[in-house]
């Protein structure tokens, strides 16, 4: 039993609801419990004096003074009478009693030993005040046990003081008494403090355990599973909670499945008649039998181009469309990595020129087989090359080096895309992989690419890392794991076929 208790308590972390709970109930009755330890400790210890005192004092009464100044009006020493006093003393038994006269010399004393002259504070304060009595609690000799003693001052007729009567006690008993009982005042408020933490712990336990399920679910609708369900097994306000939770999740992903049909329509519906206007804007640029006039060449430049812009961001559309619904799959054939890479960056390096962007590009000789989908490759390495155009600005450089390298423990190739463009800030960075998420609303673009990029290297078995200082340039790392690999004494015998790109060009700075 106890070992599950403590289970229990460890999988009750100490955050949010719990650390409210903790701070503001447990706290509160730890302060209570404290103070109710302070006051019964004190009430205790005041108790036990007090009776002690007052023992003392019926020893040490008025009336024990009467008896001195009767005998004194009559002619009778204090010495003399001290021992009559002594011996009909009642309290002998509890207390000792001594007959002090006004010097501080011991006349009498109830255990038969004269005590020489010892610091009395109790008999001096007595000596001293209106009130003629005093008392006093320490050690006697102060090196003795521990006592509490009073004093009553002793008058003759005319109010001289000629001595007192002093009546002592040891407390070390009761002092040990106190001990006993405080330590087990505090043995059962630390059981009351146990008591109250397990029969609270177990309520918290059922309500943090159900919000964190509830909040394992929303994470995941969160992050596009609207198929998840919160299972019911409260019937109060948490159970309306699941339910509503459930509800909402239902009607998004309704919502969600009509924004895709209606995605997948449109992109289809528009897919077809964007051919044909490229198709025939192509045909009557390129086939054309006669010169045309410069305003209708430039308006058939334009058409093609926008028609070609337009036809790809519907493919980007229809992609999304496949990702959404789970239906973007591979076509696997055997394919060399590095050959699909070096056939991108060659058409790609030819449209950089043209923009002022220099393409610098290292690849090593050997093939890199894999079973991959090649068209789907060139989309990845196009989709990452075209982003860097895009947030780059003439003259810079874009660097592309491509390497073997190991994922997951098995071969793999790396393949570094770096920029010299504007960056992303750090606030950006996480989400750009994220559907619709544009860091740069300025530049053009669905801000769906990288999403698909991200898609399709994952469904490759791969990874896609993306790391950017602002200001100062992107670098964008892909992971995709080959058949086999060269050692590295075959790469460092042949050497590479391009060997513009080195390590300190895919750097960031700054």
């Amino acid at each position: 039993m106890k070992e599950k208790l403590v289970e229990k308590l460890k999988n009750i972390r100490l955050e949010g609801l719990t650390r409210r709970w903790a701070i503001n109930i447990i706290g509160f009755v730890v302060v209570i419990l404290i103070a109710a330890f302070v006051f019964a400790c004190f009430s205790i210890k005041n108790y036990y004096y007090n009776s002690v005192e007052n023992i003392l004092y019926s020893g040490a009464s008025s009336n024990a003074v009467s008896y001195f100044s009767s005998n004194l009006d009559s002619g009778t020493a204090l010495a003399a009478s001290a021992p009559d006093f002594i011996d009909s003393y009642v309290y002998k038994d509890k207390t000792t009693i001594w007959v002090v006269d006004d010097q501080g010399n011991v006349l009498a004393s109830s255990n038969g030993f004269i005590i020489d002259k010892c610091e009395m504070p109790d008999y001096s304060e007595a000596i001293n005040s209106s009130a003629g009595t005093g008392k006093y609690i320490g050690k006697i000799y102060n090196h003795g046990e521990k006592i509490m003693a009073v004093s009553r001052v002793i008058c003759d007729s005319n109010g001289t003081k000629v001595g007192a009567v002093r009546v002592m006690a040891t407390i070390e008993k009761v002092d040990y008494q106190i001990a006993v009982i405080v330590f087990l005042i505090f043995l059962i408020l630390i059981g009351i403090l146990f008591i109250i933490i397990f029969s609270n712990l177990f309520f918290i336990r059922s309500i943090i355990i159900p919000v964190r399920e509830i909040t394992d679910i929303t994470k995941e609708i969160s992050n596009g599973k609207f198929d998840v369900r919160i299972e019911r097994k409260y019937d109060d306000e948490i159970g309306d909670l699941c339910d509503s939770i459930n509800s909402m999740a239902s009607d998004i992903s309704a919502a969600d499945k009509m924004k895709n049909d209606f995605i997948s329509t449109i992109s289809h519906e528009l897919r077809t008649p964007l051919t044909s206007i490229k198709g025939w804007g192509e045909t009557l640029y390129y086939n054309r039998e006669e010169e045309m006039d410069e305003l209708t060449n430039k308006g058939l430049q334009v058409i093609v181009k926008e028609a070609g812009r337009l036809e790809g961001f519907v493919e980007e559309l229809l992609d999304f469309s496949r990702l959404q619904s789970g239906r973007m799959n591979l076509k696997l054939q055997k394919t060399d990595i590095f050959a699909e890479l070096d056939e991108t960056v060659f058409t790609f390096r030819e449209r950089a020129m043209r923009e002022g962007i220099e393409v610098k590009y290292s690849i090593p000789e050997f093939a890199a087989p894999a079973d991959a989908d090649p068209n789907r490759l060139k989309q990845v390495f196009m989709n990452i090359l075209d982003n860097a155009l895009k947030y780059s600005r003439a003259p810079s450089k874009i660097f592309v080096k491509a390497e073997f390298a190991k994922l997951n423990g098995g071969d793999a190739v790396k393949i570094s895309i770096a920029d010299q463009g504007c960056g992303i800030s750090k606030e950006d960075l996480p989400h750009v992989m994220e559907k619709f998420y544009k860091a740069n609303v300025s530049v053009r673009g669905s801000g769906i690419g990288l999403a698909v990029t991200n898609e399709i290297v994952n469904l490759h078995n791969g990874k896609l890392d993306i790391n950017s200082v602002e200001g100062r340039g992107t670098l964008v790392t892909i992971y995709l794991p080959v058949e086999s690999a060269p050692t590295k004494s075959e790469i460092d015998n042949s050497g590479a076929s391009n060997n513009e790109v080195t390590d300190e060009d895919i750097k960031l700075k700054g």
